[in-house]
């Protein structure tokens, strides 16, 4: 049948795009921005760019809170921005202060991909947890189960790999400064961090 120029319009919901194998968190929903649907979030990270370059933001509910609205698993950004020490986002499908509102709490995934490249000398800290750590003398320190942010610099969490965290009497985890003074290589193709870090410290 002919269409005379004028293409049929497709009133359907967009599907939700699926769950990436690669997501990570990267912020919390605080609520709502603005009376049009706005959503304002708190980055993670101190360049909030893997959230602003990412198309989809996937959600999850915030632990331990029981909620009486289910959350969205994804959601299709149209704009986003930086304001102040937050990123602001037009959502689509989203044109109220109350739906915004409902988001509340969501914790935000990006998938790893989306994420801006590193420059040189510079890591995202997902990429480096699971590393093994060894120091100089070749000997395992353990593996890398986070990072810490002290302000001045960031701060590797290593748990010793031979006892299980939870066992009574466990080596407290070595918190290792971030810095070059102690931080000789890290290549994470091969997963390993060098460090001159002594077992005594």
């Amino acid at each position: 049948m002919p269409s005379h120029g004028v293409n049929p319009v497709n009133t359907a919901a967009p599907a939700t795009p699926a769950w990436p194998a690669d997501a990570v968190e990267v912020g919390r929903v605080l609520g709502a921005w603005g009376i049009k649907g706005w959503i304002k979030v708190q980055p993670f990270a101190s360049d909030p760019q893997a959230l602003l370059g990412a198309r989809h933001w996937f959600l999850q509910p915030p632990e331990r809170s029981p909620r009486t609205q289910p959350i969205p698993g994804a959601l299709t950004v149209t704009q986003s921005r930086v304001h102040g020490d937050f990123v602001i986002a037009a959502i689509a499908h989203s044109g109220d202060r109350s739906a915004a509102e409902a988001l509340q709490g969501a914790r935000v995934f990006v998938p790893r991909e989306s994420f801006p490249s590193a420059q040189a000398d510079e890591y995202y800290w997902v990429d480096m947890i699971g590393c093994a750590v060894v120091n100089r003398e070749g000997v395992a320190l353990g593996t890398v189960t986070g990072l810490l942010d002290t302000g001045a610099h960031s701060v590797l969490c290593v748990q010793p790999d031979d006892v299980a965290p939870e066992a009574v009497g466990a080596p407290v985890e070595r918190l290792i400064p971030f810095v070059a003074a102690y931080v000789d290589a890290v290549d994470l193709k091969t997963r390993r961090i060098v460090v001159d870090w002594g077992l005594d410290y």
